[in-house]
């Protein structure tokens, strides 16, 4: 009878295994996954620790290949010291510990070279979790608007929030990070009032050390707001002068690699990294042409992705995730949630920023299918984001009997819908913000959201 193949999951545990083993010399070990999911075995040799010698390596090499097979990669075992650059490997914020080092014996860590996906399990805040006080503060007036299904109304809800905050004073900059399909910048500029660069242009360009000078930013021409705030756009891509060449797609798809050091023993520039600078890069001009934002939206592309990853995980201070009531975005909820298990410090820091908004609700009297919602969305966060190891009693006013709890991550702030929201044109009807079935669909949503964000700068509360 034909033995069973080696799938992809049970390869995967087998290679765990012979890390463990082979950190039993004393030696750092990284697994690291490429694309197609192979997988290669790197000792960290480096510093003086003791290479394994040419017998060792060749055996290693033989049981790791033939147990991994066909998932073995090009290279199935590799020292740091031969490789080119090994840093790319071993120093990155992108490894995730799967054992640290204790006496004897060295770390086993994992490395997932994807397209999607890994920076779901990356440290929070940017650059791997940085307490620097300019990042943290920027990082607590940035709100994440992101949902696991697309045509949830995102980008519409992103756009009556901006305006809100703006009626009440705010400066609010809302950065279009939906770059594969981008939306809410036809909602806040006219095509011809864009900005000549976005957020791509940054990517690619500061990738060479060319990103002085770009214009990323435009207050908005087409949003109708009262009082003293503002409205900034930073979209995901700019429009050229007439006659300049601009390829989006080639841009697009240069963007999300992890980058070398720019300079002999400078720190590796991770994606993660890269798109903070774009965005910090956004709030400093807003900053130089006006005051410095209050707020900063991120309207976040729907899946799997890693521009989702990074703005829940590593750059927003809330994050606003929208939700239908159906199996599939329950499914999808959990699949990404279940990733922050692994790392349950993480978890139980993420799990205080979360807020579940009831996207579309067809029913403004219905309270029993709103309690339905809550329900569905406590039990998500119940199997996912608590009853952690080592929770203890902090977890109890979370997992409280009454999951009826207006304060918690899990109760969910709706956004009604209306037949009249369905084709709209912004661009054809400007003041449709100030509709009145567009004031109620979304009053409940902009006030509650209001509430959890950060009072304005100290500077304008005293001018």
């Amino acid at each position: 009878m034909t033995a069973e193949p080696t799938r992809f999951d049970e390869a995967w545990q087998i290679a765990l295994a012979h890390a463990a083993r082979a950190a039993e010399g004393g030696r750092d070990v990284v697994l690291a996954r490429d694309l197609l999911g192979r997988v290669s075995l790197l000792i960290d040799d480096r510093d003086d620790r003791m290479t394994p010698d040419a017998a060792e390596l060749t055996s290693l090499r033989e049981k790791f290949a033939a147990a991994t097979h066909p998932f073995t990669g090009l290279d199935p075992v590799q020292i740091a010291s031969v490789l080119f650059a090994p840093e790319l490997f071993f120093d990155v914020p992108e490894l995730t510990e799967v054992t640290p080092r204790t006496d004897g014996v060295g770390r086993v860590a994992v490395l997932e070279r994807t397209v999607v996906g890994t920076d779901w399990l990356q440290d929070t805040g940017p650059n791997g979790g940085s307490a620097e006080e300019t990042v943290g503060t920027r990082q607590d007036r940035r709100v994440a608007l992101y949902g696991f299904k697309g045509g949830v109304g995102r980008s519409t809800a992103t756009t009556v929030l901006a305006r809100h905050l703006a009626d009440r004073g705010r400066c609010v900059l809302v950065v279009d990070l939906d770059l594969e399909s981008p939306g809410v910048s036809n909602l806040l500029a006219d095509p011809a009032g864009m900005p000549r660069h976005g957020i791509v242009d940054h990517l690619v360009e500061s990738a060479v050390g060319n990103a002085d000078g770009l214009e990323l930013v435009t207050r908005t021409s087409v949003l109708p707001y009262s009082g003293n705030g503002e409205v900034w756009l930073a979209p995901a891509g700019g429009l050229p002068l007439e006659g300049k060449p601009y390829d989006y797609l080639a841009k697009l798809n240069r963007i999300y690699s992890d980058l070398p050091p720019s300079e002999p023993g400078g720190a590796p520039r991770p994606f993660a990294v890269r798109l903070e600078d774009a965005i910090a890069a956004c709030e400093d001009q807003v900053a130089e042409l006006s005051r410095r934002p209050d707020i900063v939206l991120l309207d976040s592309r729907a899946g799997i992705h890693d521009i989702a990853a990074v703005v829940l995980t590593r750059l927003s201070g809330l994050a606003l995730l929208f939700a239908v009531d159906n199996p599939s975005t329950w499914e999808g909820y959990r699949m990404l949630l279940s990733e922050w298990q692994r790392r349950p410090d993480r978890a139980r820091e993420l799990r205080e920023r979360i807020r579940i908004v009831a996207a579309m609700f067809h029913s403004a009297g219905d309270i029993g299918r709103l309690s339905t919602l809550r329900k569905h969305a406590h039990e998500m966060f119940t199997e996912t984001l608590y009853n952690l190891p080592d929770d203890g009693n902090d977890a109890e006013p979370f997992l409280a009997p009454d999951w009826q709890e207006d304060d918690r991550p899990y109760a969910p702030i709706p956004i009604l819908f209306g037949n009249d929201l369905v084709g709209l044109d912004p661009l054809r009807s400007r003041a449709w913000p100030e509709l009145p079935f567009v004031e109620a669909a979304y009053r409940t949503f902009v006030t509650s959201v209001e509430r959890l964000l950060p009072p304005p700068h100290q500077e304008e509360e005293t001018a």
